[in-house]
C-alpha cells in the first residue's frame, strides 16, 4: 500500500510539474503573439538607428517617419524603455520610456498603443481618416481621431485624456496643443 501511496504521489507531482510548464509555455507565446499599433508611431530615422519617445515628436523634421497604425508588432526590449519591432520588414524603433514623466509604468502604457487586433479604421469619420493618413492634427477631428494621428498623449503635460487640451511635441523642443471642445470635436491646433 506505501509503494502505491508513493507512486501515486509521484505521479501527481509529475502531473503538476506538466501542467506548470505548460502554461508557463502558453503565458510565454500569449506575451510574444504579435500585437497591432492602436497609434501612429512617430519617430525619427538617424544615422544608425530609429527612435521614438512617448512624447511623440510628431514633427522632428530631418528623418521624420511614422510607422501606421495596425502595423504587426512585437515589443523587445531596450535599456531605455522598449523597442518596437514592425513584423512586415523587421524594423527596430528604440523607443524612450521615462516612467516618472508618464507617470505611468511600460505595462500600463503599452495597451494604450497596442492591440491584439486591428483597430476599423471604417468606423472614423472622413476628417479624421484624412487625418490619420497625414499624421496630424485638424480641426473638427475627434479625441480618438487625434489620438490615432499622433499617437497617445504625454500624460505628464496631459494627465488625462478626458481633459479639453491635449500637448504633443514636434521634436525635443518644442510642443503644442490641441483643443477640444465639450463634445471631444478639435476647435484649434496651437503650433
Amino acid at each position: 500500500m506505501k509503494r502505491i501511496h508513493g507512486l501515486l504521489r509521484s505521479f501527481c507531482i509529475l502531473v503538476l510539474v506538466l501542467f506548470v510548464c505548460l502554461a508557463g509555455a502558453h503565458l510565454a507565446a500569449a506575451q510574444d503573439s504579435p500585437k497591432y499599433l492602436k497609434v501612429h508611431i512617430h519617430y525619427q530615422q538617424q544615422s544608425r538607428d530609429a527612435k521614438a519617445a512617448y512624447s511623440n515628436w510628431t514633427d522632428p523634421r530631418t528623418g521624420h517617419m511614422i510607422l501606421p497604425v495596425n502595423t504587426p508588432i512585437k515589443i523587445g526590449k531596450f535599456h531605455g524603455g522598449f523597442s518596437i519591432i514592425s513584423l512586415p520588414d523587421n524594423k527596430e524603433i528604440l523607443f524612450d520610456c521615462n516612467e516618472g514623466n508618464m507617470h505611468m509604468t511600460i505595462e500600463q502604457y503599452l495597451p494604450l498603443i497596442t492591440s491584439p487586433t486591428p483597430v476599423e479604421l471604417n468606423k472614423f469619420s472622413e476628417l479624421d481618416r484624412k487625418g490619420i493618413a497625414d499624421g496630424k492634427a485638424y480641426v473638427g477631428m475627434t479625441k480618438q481621431g487625434v489620438m490615432t494621428a499622433l499617437g497617445y498623449p504625454a500624460a505628464h503635460r496631459t494627465p488625462s485624456p478626458d481633459a479639453n487640451t491635449w500637448t504633443y511635441w514636434r521634436d525635443r523642443f518644442g510642443n503644442f496643443t490641441v483643443q477640444f471642445d465639450d463634445k471631444g470635436l478639435v476647435t484649434a491646433v496651437g503650433h
